[in-house]
């Protein structure tokens, strides 16, 4: 067996791997967080899905979201049931869903990089299909039919062999004119005709290739010259009928066989031609009680409509499933929107459409009452736009693990989500109403829809982009709060529905609270209830919204405005409750007016009011609200403003209590806020982020670094770090004891959002451009991670999470990673232990016990010693072993001790020797190090020993208390080791104070130690005073 040679106990494997492990690997990773995953992409790119079912039991649907795939099971409500590893080196182009494998083309040679197709079977890569040399255009179509696997270029079709992966030809379209031979239509295949593909060019024509022979056997023309390219072919439940459509719009039914036109409609216009069809197939839909076939369907990637069509005598338009997806808006890029692919299961009254808005959805046909326009089944989606804002869940009053569970995230989409970091399944939207009921109310969702054009949507009745989130548990009724329909989002001035105060104290209410851009109105969200709240809170001045935040309590919601109004809002009631700064009635301020004139008679009283706080009514910033707080004990409310200043204010009644104010040295852009340690932070637009002690209302650390605008920053959850994120797209972890910079992560793409869980467990970060969140891990909780200042020039790209989670490290993965050595961790050198400067008093590197010790030696000993002699041991009871034997075996053990003191004492003469001919080689020269370091190794016995043994000698020559002396003077001159030679210096002179005295020589050489030792005294007093008052000037408020 393998493992009978092994007969001492084995080595850890991480050791074997460790030597392995280059370290540049290792600088390619952060010191504190560990890559996790991506969570809420679903369907974020162009590339069609592709679908394959499973016997007759159910789907699976697979998309692509960049650089992997991801697939949903149908039966269990589009479960996600595997993602592909590893990762495509590009992004992915095509794919294609055949049995239980799945073919994904990667790659594109005009942007310079390299390409392939991968073939994927339960997640993971089983095969390649091998690439012609000569391939330099990306593949964006994959069709596997028969015994061959179809691949289609932008002029060329590749084609392999299914059994045997190997390539067997290429097929290359002809052109007549520059670029009409592009296969703009793709390629498709119809039933019963054994090895043909059909290819739409860009010029209108269809060609019939044999993909045995690679011949061309015919050519489809349009129906008239003007149709424009072909966008896309799909064919017919009836045999030898062809769908085709045309970017100028028309859409033709062509007959194969006879090569005669069958049936066309007007499906697109030249601005939204059709991109995508497909047919019903389980003989129902059509006709007026639905009991007829020929039901077609039509999409288009300029709008998120999908239209229904009846066939049947010359075809008309069924109905219109209006903002299936969202369609793309006016506003450029960024919001997402179109239908990319929609399908008909097979055999099935079940439509799947996949979306540009990274989303993908199932629909059903109800039967009885029957209507030609299907619902919702299942849906699958994230954000359509890039993510804005981040918040976890903060634990609730009882305790639960919803802090370390649920993210929150808003994004440009107008949409609020809910991600589980636990199951994506309970991963949902927050509801904003029926917003299909509001457009059919409004006469958005009717027939003259689309001469409106993409411009009116049902993302418009939705909220405004979410730029800030704010929310408290304590109050969170979960799925009963509040029961019963509610008005969504009422203005508090103008309520619909009276309140019942009763009903909400026992079932709690809304518990989230956001703003939103360029909006006066901030909205409050019951997030147990996943779902819109009731009240929509107005800014005190009407200006827009800048901040939003909650008080721990759960009660209050307080509103900062861009005019500088900060307001507080009741959240059970939704009643205005406080302005900061309150308000005043005509009363109060005459009775203000008239206590400042009577206050203005004396200097006393007026001194008094300036040290107390400020008149009431007074205080307002001036300039947009960036950051609101609520201290834990709901008693003062800190606001930071544009104006450069810091407000503290009385909860209760409004006051101003005190403020700092940093202008015009700079403008204060947001805050965080960290209960536990009652610090508040606050980022400037200088670049820089100031900590302040809420108690003390002192600036206690600055952290400077970032290059650019600094996008978002947090407190870790203990208090300890801030972590902050600038435009120069690096994530930066400054340590709070230390100041140092401790970690830093660079990015592809600047951070724009940041959110630290509860627990510290989960760092959630949003990157510019991306719909989805990437999940970092904290490593300090099952490994120790240093906390050494690191450089700027130390900082490298790191690569990120990605939604297949390869490269990254859940919690087991990463407490069993390899622990890199210290020597590669430091990144910036040490400094020499030596003296850096001859004018500095440098302390010893001795431990301080030893030298402690070593004063303190004869009381250690005293204390040490037996109070009574040892004891015989008691007799051992009958039924234990005797142990006679051993105490025969006493005497040889004796004369063995015997043997070894006599080794012992050798030793000790062999130190003795050392201790004495380093001191006298010292005297000699005049030099001492040698010495010096020897009596540092020594352990304080030991010390304590040779400095008994010193003697006087027959004259100064041999005289070795003399030269201890000059060997304590030369170290003070040199101002090395303060500590340990003061005490060696008192052991030495409670040890020989009576020799001292007799001798002369001895006493002058002890008044020249004393000199030096009373100058270096005298110098170390004036240099730690000034340093003290220089400091308590650089702290003191009035510098």
């Amino acid at each position: 067996m393998p493992h009978s040679d092994h007969e001492g106990p084995l080595t850890k494997r991480q050791k074997l791997n460790s030597v392995a492990k280059s370290k540049s690997s290792a600088s390619q990773q952060s010191r504190i967080f560990a890559p996790y995953r991506t969570i809420g992409l679903v369907s974020p790119t162009n590339v069609p899905f592709t679908s394959v079912p499973l016997g007759n039991t159910t789907f699976q649907v697979t998309t692509s979201i960049g650089r992997s795939l991801q697939t949903y099971d149908l039966k269990r409500g589009l479960n996600l049931v595997f993602m592909t590893r590893p990762q495509t080196p590009s992004a992915i182009t095509a794919t294609c869903a055949w049995k239980q494998k799945v073919f994904a083309a990667w790659g594109d040679p005009r942007e310079a990089s390299s390409q392939g197709v991968w073939i994927f079977q339960r997640g993971k890569k089983v095969g390649e299909l091998q690439l012609p040399p000569d391939l330099h255009q990306p593949i964006k179509q994959i069709l596997v039919f028969g015994s061959w696997v179809i691949a289609c270029g932008l002029t060329r079709i590749e084609v392999w062999k299914s059994e045997t992966l190997e390539h067997y030809t290429t097929l290359f379209t002809m052109a007549s004119r520059k670029g009409d031979n592009e296969l703009t239509g793709g390629i498709c295949t119809m039933p019963t005709y054994l090895n043909k593909i059909f290819a739409g060019r860009r010029n209108g024509w269809v060609e019939i290739w044999n993909v045995s022979t690679g011949k061309l056997i015919y050519t489809l023309l349009p129906p008239s010259p003007n149709c424009g390219a072909v966008t896309c072919m799909q064919p017919t439940p009836a045999l030898s009928l062809l769908a085709i459509s045309y970017s100028e719009g028309p859409l033709v039914i062509q007959n194969v066989l006879t090569d005669k036109k069958v049936l066309e409609v007007k499906a697109g216009t030249e601005d939204a031609p059709v991109t995508s069809i497909s047919f019903r197939t389980d003989g129902l839909g059509a006709g007026q009680d639905g009991r007829k076939d020929g039901v077609m369907a039509t999409a288009t990637e300029s709008s998120g409509d999908v239209t229904f069509w009846d066939l049947n005598q010359g075809g008309r338009i069924m109905g219109v499933l209006r903002s299936a997806h969202n369609p793309p808006t006016q506003e450029g890029a960024s919001i997402r929107g179109g239908v990319s692919k929609i399908e008909f299961l097979a055999g099935q009254p079940v439509i799947v459409t996949s979306g540009r808005d990274n989303s993908l959805r199932t629909w059903i046909f109800d039967e009885t009452p029957f209507s030609p326009i299907p619902r919702i089944l299942h849906t699958r989606s994230g954000h359509a736009a890039p993510v804005t804002c981040l918040q976890f869940l903060p634990s609730d009053f009882e305790g639960a693990e919803a802090g370390n569970k649920w993210l929150l995230s808003g994004g440009k989409d107008r949409s609020l989500w809910g991600w589980s970091l636990r199951r994506d399944g309970q991963s949902a939207e927050l509801s904003q109403g029926n917003i299909r009921k509001k457009a059919k109310k409004f006469g958005i969702i009717d027939s003259s829809t689309l001469s409106r054009g993409p411009t009116t949507t049902l993302d418009d009745l939705k909220a405004p982009e979410i730029t800030c989130i704010a929310c408290s548990l304590n109050r969170d009724g979960g799925m009963g709060a509040m029961p019963g329909k509610q008005v969504l989002w009422q203005k508090s001035q103008n309520k619909k529905k009276p309140v019942d105060a009763e009903v909400s104290s026992m079932t709690g209410w809304e518990s989230v609270v956001t703003a939103h851009k360029d909006d006066s109105f901030v909205r409050t969200w019951f997030w147990g209830r996943r779902r819109a709240g009731r009240w929509a809170f107005q800014t005190g001045d009407g200006t827009n919204v800048s901040t939003v935040a909650m008080s721990p309590c759960g009660t209050f919601a307080v509103v900062g405005s861009v005019g500088g109004c900060i307001d507080m809002f009741n959240l059970q009631s939704g009643l205005h409750r406080q302005r900061f700064p309150s308000k005043l009635t005509p009363a109060q301020a005459r009775q203000v007016k008239m206590q400042q004139l009577r206050q203005a008679d004396t200097v006393v009283q007026l001194q008094a009011r300036s040290t107390t706080g400020f008149a009431p009514g007074t205080g307002r910033h001036t300039k947009a609200v960036t950051g609101i707080v609520v201290d834990s004990m709901n008693k003062n409310l800190i606001s930071c403003s544009l104006d450069g200043k810091v407000k503290f204010w009385e909860f209760l009644t409004g006051n101003l209590l005190e403020e700092i104010n940093w202008a015009p040295m700079t403008q204060i852009i947001g805050c965080r806020y960290h209960a536990a340690n009652d610090l508040i932070a606050f980022s400037c637009d200088d670049n820089s982020i100031r900590v302040v002690d809420i108690e003390t209302k002192h600036t206690i650390r600055e952290f400077w670094g970032c290059q650019g605008k600094i996008s978002d920053f947090i407190f870790s959850n203990d208090g300890r770090w801030i972590v902050a994120a600038s435009q120069d797209a690096i994530i930066r972890v400054w340590d709070l004891p230390t100041g140092h910079l401790i970690d830093a992560i660079r990015l592809d793409k600047p951070c724009t959002a940041l959110a630290f869980s509860a627990t510290g467990e989960y760092l959630a970060a949003a990157s510019e451009g991306e719909l989805g969140v990437n999940i970092w891990n904290n490593k300090t909780l099952f490994t120790h991670v240093p906390t050494r200042q690191i450089s700027e020039d130390s900082i490298r790209q790191i690569s990120g999470p990605t939604a297949s989670g390869e490269g990254g490290q859940g919690l087991l993965e990463a407490a069993f990673e390899e622990e890199t050595s210290q020597e590669e961790e430091d990144d910036v050198a040490p400094p020499s232990l030596d003296q850096l400067s001859a004018d500095m008093m440098t302390l010893s590197l001795v431990p301080r016990s030893r030298w402690q010790t070593l004063l303190h030696l004869d009381l250690i000993k005293q204390r040490n010693k037996p109070k009574e002699a040892p004891k015989a041991p008691e007799k051992a009871p009958f039924f234990l072993p005797s142990t006679g034997s051993n105490l025969d075996a006493t005497q040889p053990k004796a004369e063995q001790d015997q043997n070894q003191s006599r080794i012992t004492r050798f030793d000790r003469n062999r130190a003795e020797q050392a201790f004495t001919s380093k001191l006298q080689a010292g005297a000699t020269t005049g030099n001492f190090d040698d010495f010096i370091e020897h009596l540092k190794s020594l352990p304080p016995a030991t010390t304590d020993l040779e400095l008994r043994s010193l003697t006087t000698g027959d004259n100064d020559e041999s005289n070795e208390l003399l030269h201890f002396i000059h060997a304590m003077t030369s170290r003070l001159v040199a101002r090395r080791d303060y500590e340990l030679t003061q005490a060696w210096m008192a052991v030495f002179l409670r040890l020989h104070f009576d020799l001292i005295l007799e001798s002369d020589t001895l006493m002058s050489a002890l008044a020249e130690w004393k000199k030096h030792q009373a100058e270096e005294c005298n110098r170390l007093d004036n240099l730690v005073s000034y340093c003290g008052g220089v400091v308590n000037f650089l702290r003191s408020p009035r510098t």
